[in-house]
């Protein structure tokens, strides 16, 4: 369990990093830092809600 809290932890840093790249990106209107850091947050996003869903699963049996 303490491994899918560090994996969490690390998902959760990595979202954040992706959201202030994709400002900076935007506010210096460099969109290819944008374009690439909403893509790859979308995959921190999509990963975490699938270890989300196996913890509970985990949790129920």
């Amino acid at each position: 369990m303490g491994k899918k809290l560090a994996l969490n932890v690390l998902y959760n840093i990595g979202i954040m990093i992706c959201l202030f790249t994709a400002y900076w990106g935007f506010e210096h209107a460099r969109y290819e830092f944008l374009i690439g850091a909403l893509f790859i947050g979308g995959v921190f996003i999509m990963l975490k809600m699938k270890l989300i869903k196996e913890v509970k699963q985990n949790i129920r049996n």
